[in-house]
């Protein structure tokens, strides 16, 4: 099943009917309250696309634009710059061994991660930052900030086609925390930490690094049944650049590059918490560049950025560039 975000549905709804973003939420409301309990926010929504005749996905598969992969579609493939690549990770499911990577993409629409399984992954000693790819026969699935783009032994990628070029420049703006909207998807802020919080961990499958649940005193993943977890971790910061302050989200490989510590110095985090203070003090006063998605955080009423990409900055040198 494709699954279409919500503020995706708004987007579409407003630009092929033309009428503005209050209209439209005005008629979501009034399919909530007339079918109180029995739909969902984006059930309404897609009630409110069908009686305006409005198609939300037109295409499922094949070449597609990044910013148009949505969860549950599959047989797509992209063509992409790469922005960021990161370590293969091996972990051990039954008694077998496998290895799981991945790498940022993007294209002029926005950006993806790319995730490889297996053998898939001997791939990634052959990609470098920079380099043009084309996917074919990938399958999208979510993931915290959005969607990522997984290949299986069906998929195929190519490094560096023949004539073909991709132009990212456009997919990220350069933005102060005050100028940020919910409009905004793919933003480059800078800022002073002055506030983090202890790492979050929690249980994931070993095999497809899906979030698992608890079911009857036992570990259950959606997509393998009963496992034995491993674990995976999340940072929360607050940074200001003087105009605002926001909450900056780091998953795994960010939370790596926001600390500048590895896997398992991290993972001693969970058993001693303490060590962490020393580590805390460290960051504050850190002036980082950060790539990142917007998202409104719904049960605060605020924007956030989920960091894609984190990297020291200085501040002299940014300063300079204004004038």
């Amino acid at each position: 099943m494709i699954k279409v975000p919500y503020e995706n549905i708004l987007g579409i709804i407003q630009e092929k009917s033309g009428l503005s973003k209050e209209q439209i939420e005005a008629k979501i409301k009034e399919k909530l309250d007339l079918l109180s309990g029995l739909v969902s926010k984006e059930g309404a929504a897609h009630i409110v696309a069908n009686e305006l005749g409005i198609s939300l996905v037109t295409k499922t598969s094949g070449k597609m634009q990044i910013s148009k992969l949505l969860e549950g579609m599959k047989d797509v493939g992209i063509l992409g710059k790469v922005i960021q690549v990161y370590e293969v990770r091996e972990f051990e499911k039954d008694g077998r061994k496998g290895s799981v990577g991945s790498f940022i993409a993007g294209d002029e629409s926005g950006t993806v991660r790319v995730v490889l399984w297996n053998e898939q992954t001997k791939k990634l000693s052959e990609i470098k930052q920079g380099d043009v790819v084309r996917i074919e026969n990938g399958y999208v699935r979510p993931r915290q900030d959005g969607v990522e783009l997984h290949l299986n032994d069906r998929s195929s990628i190519v490094i560096n086609p023949t004539g073909e070029k991709v132009n990212v420049g456009s997919a990220v703006e350069k933005k102060r925390l005050n100028e940020l909207t919910d409009k905004d998807r793919l933003v480059e802020v800078m800022g002073t930490v002055v506030q983090v919080f202890d790492p979050r961990f929690y249980e994931v499958c070993p095999s497809c690094g899906k979030r698992a649940r608890m079911d009857d005193s036992r570990f259950v993943c959606d997509n393998h049944g009963v496992i034995t977890p491993q674990y995976a971790y999340v940072i929360n910061a607050f940074i200001d650049d003087s105009t605002e302050n926001m909450r900056v989200v780091c998953f795994r490989e960010q939370a790596k590059e926001f600390l500048g510590k590895s896997e398992e110095e991290i993972m001693t985090y969970r058993d001693s918490p303490e060590k962490f203070e020393t580590l805390r003090t460290e960051l504050l006063g850190n002036f980082l560049r950060i790539t990142g998605r917007v998202k409104r955080n719904e049960m605060f009423d605020r924007l956030e950025i989920t960091a894609q990409k984190i990297e020291p900055a200085n501040p002299e040198e940014e300063v300079a560039k204004l004038k």
